[in-house]
Formats: C-alpha cells, sequence, structure tokens
C-alpha cells in the first residue's frame, strides 16, 4: 500500500509499541503542529480562534479521556460533563488561594482532583458494567452537579454562582482575563493538548494500554492472564478523568472566560462527549479529534460560515 504497510513486518516489541512507526505518521504530525503553533495564530481571524479552533481542542482533549475509558477499555462512562466541571472547580479555586502559582500548573493539577474523584466512583466497575455502569457512573453526573450548586465554597460564595476567572500572566503576557488576546489562549490550549495527546498515545501503546485492551476484549482471560482487574479498571478511570478535568479547567480558563459551570458542565455535555467517541471511532486517538470536529466545530462552520 502507498501509505500503509501491507502486512507484519514489527520484529521486536520496541518496533510494535512506537507511536509513530512510519515516516508518514512523522511527517504530517509534523506538518499538522506546524500549521497549528505557526499558521493559524498569524492568518486565522478572532473568529476562527475563539469559535471554531478553542473549542475543537478543548473537546478532543474530553474525547480523548473518554476513549481512554470507552474505547480502550471498554467501560461506559455518562458522567464526563461532571468531571470537567471538577476540574474547573479545582483549577478555579488553586488559582484564587495560591495566586502566586503559574496558571497553566493549576490548570493540569486540578486534573487530578478530577481523576482522585474518578477513581472514587469508578469502584463499582469491578462488579458491574454496561447499563449498570452507565447508570452508575449518571448518578456521578448528577451527584457532582448538585454538589457545584450547593456548595458555595466551590465558587467562593459568589452570588450569581458563577466561576470568575482571574487574570494571570506569564512571562509578562496576559493568558487569562480579560487582557488576555485569543492567540495567545489558543498557543497554551495546543501546547497543553499536544502534549497530553503524546501521553495518551504513549500510554496505549505500551503495557498499559495492552492491559486495558485485554480488560475491554475479555475481562475473564484478561484475569486469567494475570491481569489483575481492579487497578487497570481504576487506572483507566483516573487518566480518564484527568484529561476531562483539565478539558474542563481549559474550557472555563482558556475559551469561556469565566460562567455558571452548572449549564457548562451538564449532562448534555457527558452525552456530546459521548457521541464525539463514536462517531470518531472507538480505540481511536485520532478518531477523537474527528468526532470532536463533527460535533462541535462543523456545526458552528455550518451555521456562520468561516470569515476571512
Amino acid at each position: 500500500m502507498f501509505y500503509r504497510e501491507a502486512g507484519q513486518y514489527k520484529t521486536s516489541y520496541k518496533t510494535d509499541m512506537s507511536v509513530f512507526p512510519l515516516l508518514q505518521d512523522r511527517v504530517g504530525i509534523f506538518a499538522i503542529l506546524a500549521i497549528g503553533f505557526i499558521a493559524v495564530p498569524l492568518f486565522a481571524s478572532e473568529f476562527i480562534i475563539l469559535s471554531v479552533m478553542v473549542p475543537f481542542l478543548v473537546f478532543a482533549l474530553a474525547a480523548i479521556g473518554l476513549n481512554i475509558l470507552t474505547g480502550y477499555t471498554g467501560l461506559i462512562s455518562l458522567g464526563t460533563g461532571a468531571f470537567m466541571g471538577v476540574g474547573a472547580y479545582a483549577c478555579y479555586k488553586l488559582t484564587t488561594l495560591f495566586p502566586g502559582v503559574n496558571i497553566i500548573v493549576w490548570i493540569i493539577v486540578s486534573g487530578f482532583f478530577s481523576a482522585a474523584i474518578g477513581v472514587v466512583f469508578g469502584l463499582p466497575s469491578l462488579r458491574i458494567k454496561g447499563f449498570y455502569l452507565a447508570v452508575a457512573t449518571l448518578a456521578a453526573q448528577f451527584f457532582l452537579q448538585w454538589c457545584f450548586v450547593r456548595i458555595p465554597w466551590l465558587y467562593n460564595y459568589n452570588a450569581s454562582g458563577a466561576i470568575e476567572v482571574p487574570e494571570r500572566t506569564l512571562f509578562g503576557v496576559a493568558i487569562t482575563g480579560a487582557r488576555s488576546s485569543p492567540e495567545v489562549r489558543y498557543l497554551v490550549l495546543l501546547s497543553i493538548v499536544a502534549f497530553l495527546t503524546w501521553i495518551a498515545s504513549n500510554l496505549v501503546h505500551g503495557r498499559i494500554g495492552r492491559s486495558w485492551m485485554a480488560v475491554r476484549d475479555m475481562d475473564i482471560a484478561a484475569e486469567l492472564m494475570g491481569i489483575k482487574l481492579l487497578p487497570t479498571k481504576l487506572l483507566a478511570f483516573a487518566v480518564s478523568s484527568f484529561y476531562c478535568g483539565v478539558a474542563g479547567a481549559c474550557m472555563m480558563f482558556l475559551w469561556y472566560g469565566g460562567g455558571e459551570a452548572n449549564d457548562a458542565f451538564n449532562v448534555n455535555q457527558s452525552f456530546n462527549v459521548l457521541f464525539m467517541v463514536i462517531i470518531g471511532g472507538l480505540g481511536s486517538l485520532i478518531g477523537s479529534f474527528f468526532g470532536a470536529f463533527f460535533i462541535s466545530t462543523l456545526p458552528t462552520i455550518l451555521k456562520f460560515g468561516v470569515p476571512a
């Protein structure tokens, strides 16, 4: 074939687990990153950046997180929106409590708070699966939504109940707040998404990813082969929730710039991300980007067009 190898030419586990085994893959990724980091900030309009590219990257990151859980491990989750909300509120609290720390650090750290919550709600996955696990995660969605509204400490006792994103700078350049430019926010978001996508690709191509896929294909056989089901499933929940939490923090701080998080992270958001994973392809990181494009970006382009 012109692009893919016809047959199996891998002679070692190292080559089989390579993230970019073909030269075409490496060239393609380099070209995409060059367009994203150079061409888009220089030539794209503010509308393209804020209404097309930024939402696309946010939802692609959330879709990667859910794909790790549903596509690679076979565990259905309907609580993605809530886990994104945990990341947004965690980032907000950390930013206000420790204003001197770089905001990018808190965006990443907020994912660990979401991962911890994901592990708690992932405990039933050892005993239940399929429809019953979906209902359990849906219950987590509604419970966390209730917490977002009923615990004023989360939004600093703001009368409106909304998250107010403070201005934070990096090397003297505002990356959040009213003075931050769309190009700067986009570049920060693109850097985060590119880095986490690279990590996810290494995970799914390595030993951990093989364990996830073994559990997905047949958990009983995986257990007979020595794979411990509970740690493997909980790790999938933790990694998935981490990605969703970072996506939620990016959504609130680098896209919305504040607002009422209960509306942004409701159950509809969970279904949107799930549809992105299904349409893009279960068990495909590239498919997560395609799914985010079809569900989030394409409707915007069809509605408003692509102005210069």
